[in-house]
């Protein structure tokens, strides 16, 4: 099994949890200063953490030695 792979495929679903997380917090903010950092501040992670993953994913070649 690729290392690279499956590291890859774990920021992805870390990078979905801090999104839909983002999301859910969004719903239940009441728009304060403090609330709207926090969202970017998950959202970007999450977005960070999915875009890697997938092309850790995507870009990691099978080669067995």
């Amino acid at each position: 099994m690729n290392i690279k792979r499956f590291f890859g495929a774990i920021l992805t679903l870390l990078g979905i949890a801090g999104l839909i997380y983002r999301s859910n917090m969004y719903f239940n903010t009441t728009g304060g200063n403090h609330d709207v950092r926090i969202l970017i501040l998950y959202g970007a992670l999450g977005f960070l953490f999915f875009i890697t993953g997938v092309n850790w994913i995507l870009t990691t070649k099978d080669a067995s030695i």
